[in-house]
């Protein structure tokens, strides 16, 4: 077995940690998980960090009170211990000017939902029509195109996200890797969505191990079934159990 001080815990949030709501206000946090990742950190020496692309403030109160390391908005910005680094809306005049556009292109569609995150927009069509997903896909792609190369779409389960193209997951856990208690540790990453698929290359291309949640194809090579799953496997982890990312099943 390797020694679990070997490891460092890179960890999404919605689809992973817990279940996929229909709006994102109304996750539910499973009330051991808090105490279970704070265990969980202490054994792997600090090296566990939230990799989302929820606002690193939006995590907090999801794990409050916990404070944990957190890459938000899909690494625009980051929290590691006490220091926080970029997510600021006014560095991104050009994604703010748009917003209105954007909610004009979707108004009047019901249960198209707009999220800004301030550095980031995403919209959201989980409970809207047929026609008005369509139409609210569309929207947020033509606004991404008009941005042009400075910021880029990204699509995942009924969302479509506009961030700055320079934040990736996967550089958000090259970066954190990059950094004391992570550096020298192989990263392990849980992920559910085609948000993480580019993170999942990125850990396979530094030799560490992807897990994709869930029975979409992937690039992962491991795989869990669902969030129950993982926290299963995440408590056991934190109460003693052997940690041993290379055992979990292949993708």
């Amino acid at each position: 077995m390797s020694d679990p001080i070997d490891f460092a815990l890179f960890l999404d949030f919605d689809g992973t940690l817990v279940e996929i709501a229909p709006t994102p206000d109304q996750v539910r946090v499973d009330p051991d998980l808090v105490p279970a990742l704070e265990r969980l950190r202490v054994r792997l020496g600090g090296a566990l960090a939230i990799v989302t692309g929820r606002p690193i403030a939006v995590i907090d109160d999801f794990l409050a009170p916990a404070r944990f390391d957190v890459a938000g908005l899909h690494g625009v910005e980051r929290r590691l211990g006490s220091h926080v680094s970029g997510g600021q809306a006014e560095d991104h005049p050009d994604l703010r000017a748009r917003i209105p556009q954007l909610h004009a292109a979707v108004e009047g569609l019901g249960a198209v939902l707009i999220e800004d995150k301030g550095a980031s927009v995403a919209v959201h069509w989980r409970l809207a029509t047929p026609s008005d997903a369509e139409r609210a896909e569309a929207a947020v792609k033509a606004v991404a195109a008009e941005l042009g190369g400075a910021y880029r779409l990204q699509l995942g389960k009924a969302v479509g996200e506009i961030v700055p193209a320079s934040a990736t997951k996967g550089a958000a856990i090259r970066g954190l890797s990059a950094e004391p208690p992570y550096a020298g540790r192989r990263a392990v990453f849980f992920g559910d969505d085609l948000t993480d698929e580019k993170a999942f290359a990125t850990v396979n291309a530094d030799g560490g191990i992807s897990v994709r949640i869930g029975a979409a194809e992937t690039i992962a090579t491991r795989r869990l079934g669902n969030p129950e799953a993982v926290r299963a496997l995440l408590y056991g982890w934190a109460d003693g159990a052997p940690i041993a990312p290379d055992a979990l099943p292949p993708a």
